[in-house]
C-alpha cells in the first residue's frame, strides 16, 4: 500500500501576490443632493459576506427595502467586476450602493524601467 503523501512534490507554496478587499460606496444621487450636499461614504471590508451582512443590517435599521442579497452581489462582482443598486423614493433616486473588489498589495511590475545602457 503506497502512502499518498510521498507522491506529492514538496516545493514552496506560492502565495497570492495581492489580497482582495471589497469597497462599499454609498453615493447620494438625484434631486435631493441639491438641498443637502453629502460626500460619498466609502467603507472597506475584507470579506464579501461581512460586507453584504453590514449592508443588509444598515438597510433594515433605516427601513429601506432589502434589495441586496449575497447571491446578487457575488454574481454581479464575478460577471461585471462590480455590483450596483439604486434606491428610490416616490420615483426619485435617493442613493446608489456600489460594491467593487480591490486588490491591495499587488505584485509590482518592472515599473517600465529599462536596463541601464552604459553597462
Amino acid at each position: 500500500m503506497t502512502n499518498l503523501s510521498e507522491n506529492i512534490p514538496k516545493g514552496p507554496i506560492l502565495k497570492q501576490s495581492g489580497r482582495i478587499i471589497y469597497e462599499v460606496t454609498v453615493q447620494h444621487v438625484g434631486s435631493l443632493t441639491v438641498l443637502r450636499q453629502r460626500e460619498a461614504t466609502v467603507i472597506f471590508f475584507s470579506n464579501l459576506r461581512k460586507a453584504v451582512d453590514a449592508i443588509t443590517a444598515e438597510l433594515a435599521l433605516n427601513n429601506w427595502p432589502p434589495k441586496v442579497n449575497y447571491t446578487a452581489v457575488y454574481r454581479g462582482v464575478k460577471q461585471r467586476g462590480f455590483y450596483s443598486c439604486d434606491f428610490n423614493v416616490a420615483g426619485a433616486r435617493v442613493f446608489r450602493l456600489k460594491v467593487i473588489p480591490c486588490v491591495i498589495n499587488p505584485a509590482l511590475p518592472r515599473l517600465g524601467i529599462d536596463e541601464n545602457p552604459t553597462k
